[in-house]
């Protein structure tokens, strides 16, 4: 069944009947990254030249009596602060920044008369002055956006640059030799650092009083730098990152209710992290959320085939206007041939999909022999099923669920993106399927609140007549082979569902893992193989390979669409944080978390459930980790 969905899709793919004008992507400009280089240089310079006196030009010291004392300090104080302007405007200057180019022209006059000033360094003062008519010069190249934000940024920068500004405070402190009274101890430099953020004298004293209006200055301009940027984006509009608006989800839900058949990844677009771009005609969407600079996609395009090529335009220019780097993870074959043929991107085989058709599935035969046995063993050990529709449980028994779902979690954090809805138990996600577990807990046996729930799967509608597995999860202490029940009592019970195919789990490289294994196998993919099974001791890409070879599938191949091969590890890295595998940012409490852009509607429903399943009880049966595609 999924084969003839393939195939008239790929049927109805527009086809060219000359030459196809491609739309060219966001390609990273020399002269930005050049110049983001060029400052970062210059930024350091300037902060090494502030901080450590014996870096000034020794022939240059008669200039310092030209300038009075106070003068000299201030401009050491001025040399630090732009440096660290310049550092942290250098990357938003290598992706083309508009207000990134205005900062630094602006800057980079305060730096060369601080280098003139404190560092009597003519050539220090005419590189920032060149590289300021650069700028100048190659202007039109600076015309990229700024990122959606919020004010948690200033918390962050507050957070980030207090930490930075101590310890550079406490090089500096240390850099400039101290009075004759001793040499002040650890505790001493620390006060005085933390006086002197805040603009007050410390308790460490210097040989001269110059020497103390540098560290004074320096350190206040520090605290000053710390107070006005996290003002300026506490103060600032905010724009929240990546909600999905009621309007839009109800679109989504239109277009999936007549193309949604489509593909097994469209009702996934409804995550409500995501944000939305429609085509021209409003046929077709596009949903991604931008994680580090890169503007992640994930499926296919929401929609009319045909109206496919104008979303991908209106992503394509979107991502051009704030220079992120356009990717999308786990499209389908029909997918990838429209991305790559209507843009100059390049495609990437990542895993296959794991398709059951439920009309052909069986428990008979030898190759199903090992599920067969495990099932009847559990379904002996006094384990009951029950596969239904959301809408037909009770608020009572949604809540169950979701309890079940956050403390039978693997992992702190949630899992998920390309494959996870983020949800469960809405109203309007009333026919997705859940198959739920029972058996009677044993006296004092964990969880008691979830009665005699062991384990869940719940699954997306695919269509009419698909559903998608969104999330497995089972008790710890329950026995090995429960998650093989549940799948196989969901394909069982789905034709009474009206279900005739069903999607499991992506394993993740699973064609090298497959051939790598065969007889004749060569030795680049025998290592090939070899560095994956190594790899799955933290993943569990084997593990999941085999766990859905199990119920004989069919293996549909999914693709990731890139720029470049250089970008691959960035956007490996983006999507490893959308996935929930990295998480830069510190966790916050529940109380917190309830003010978080998009979360605190939400969280007064439910607590999200992402896609993710618990580490392995026995090595005969391991478990999904997660439905993502990173593994």
């Amino acid at each position: 069944m999924s084969a003839q969905v393939e195939d008239e899709s790929r049927s109805r793919v527009p086809r060219p009947g000359g030459p196809v004008r491609r739309r060219r992507l966001p390609r990273s400009a020399s002269v930005p990254k050049i110049i983001g280089g060029a400052a970062a240089v210059i930024g350091l310079l300037d902060v090494v030249s502030a901080v450590f006196p014996a870096f000034r030009h020794a022939r240059m010291h008669a200039l310092a009596e030209v300038f009075p004392g106070a003068v000299s300090s201030l401009a050491a104080a001025t040399s630090v602060v732009s440096g660290i302007l310049l550092l942290m405007l250098a990357h938003a200057l290598k992706r083309g920044k508009q207000r990134a180019w205005w900062a630094t022209v602006s800057l980079l006059p305060v730096a060369a008369a601080s280098q003139l000033i404190y560092r009597h360094s003519i050539f220090g003062a005419v590189v920032s002055l060149a590289l300021m008519g650069v700028l100048v010069h190659h202007r039109r190249q600076f015309t990229a956006l700024s990122d959606p934000r919020t004010r948690w940024r200033a918390a962050a920068n507050f957070a980030g640059l207090s930490s930075f500004a101590f310890v550079l405070g406490l090089v500096i402190t240390s850099a400039h030799p101290a009075s004759e009274r001793g040499n002040p101890g650890f505790t001493d430099r620390c006060w005085h650092v933390l006086y002197g953020l805040f603009g007050f004298e410390g308790p460490v004293h210097y040989t001269s009083e110059r020497v103390g209006d540098v560290v004074g200055y320096s350190l206040g301009g520090l605290g000053l730098l710390i107070a006005c940027s996290t003002a300026f984006l506490l103060l600032r509009p905010a724009r929240p990152v990546a909600e999905l608006s009621a309007g839009d989800e109800n679109r989504l839900r239109a277009l999936l209710a007549r193309h949604g058949a489509r593909d097994s990844l469209g009702h996934f677009a409804l995550r409500r992290d995501k944000s939305v771009v429609f085509s021209a005609s409003g046929k077709a969407a596009i949903c991604y959320r931008v994680v580090s600079g890169v503007a992640l996609a994930s499926g296919d395009p929401i929609g009319d085939v045909e109206a496919w090529p104008g979303a991908i335009e209106r992503f394509t220019e979107l991502a051009r206007a704030h220079a992120w780097l356009p990717a999308v993870v786990g499209c389908s074959e029909t997918g990838g041939e429209v991305w790559t043929r209507e843009t100059d991107l390049d495609a990437l085989e990542l895993g296959d999909e794991a398709i059951v058709d439920t009309a052909r599935f069986t428990l008979e035969g030898r190759a199903m022999r090992n599920v067969r046995q495990m099932v009847k063993r559990i379904e002996r050990s006094g384990y009951v099923c029950r596969v239904r529709r959301v809408r037909e449980l009770s608020e009572a028994e949604k809540q169950r669920v979701r309890l079940a779902a956050d403390a039978w979690r693997g992992t702190d954090t949630e899992r998920g993106f390309s494959m996870a809805l983020g949800r469960f138990g809405e109203e309007a996600d009333g026919d997705c399927v859940v198959v739920t577990a029972h058996k009677e807990r044993e006296e004092g046996a964990p969880h008691p609140e979830l009665g005699d729930l062991r384990a869940v799967l719940h699954f997306v509608p695919w269509g009419a007549d698909g559903m998608s597995l969104e999330l497995m999860r089972r008790d710890r202490a329950a026995d090995p082979g429960l998650n093989e029940l549940l799948i196989v009592a969901a394909l069982q019970q789905a034709p009474g569902l009206g279900v005739v195919r069903v999607s499991l789990n992506f394993a993740m490289f699973r064609s090298a893992l497959a051939r790598g294994e065969r007889i004749g196998a060569g030795p680049v993919l025998r290592g090939w193989r070899g560095l994956l099974v190594f790899m799955s001791r933290w993943f569990q890409i084997e593990s999941l390979y085999k766990f859905n070879a199990k119920f004989q599938p069919e293996w549909v191949p999914r693709f990731l669409i890139f720029p470049n091969s250089r970008d691959l590890p960035r956007i490996g890295f983006a999507i490893m944080q959308a996935e929930g595998f990295v998480t830069l940012s510190l966790p916050l409490p529940e109380a917190l978390q309830r003010f978080l852009p998009g979360r605190a509607g939400r969280l007064a429903h439910h607590k999200p459930c992402g896609y993710a399943a618990e580490t392995p009880s026995a090595p005969a049966t391991p478990d999904p980790r997660t439905k993502s595609v990173v593994a």
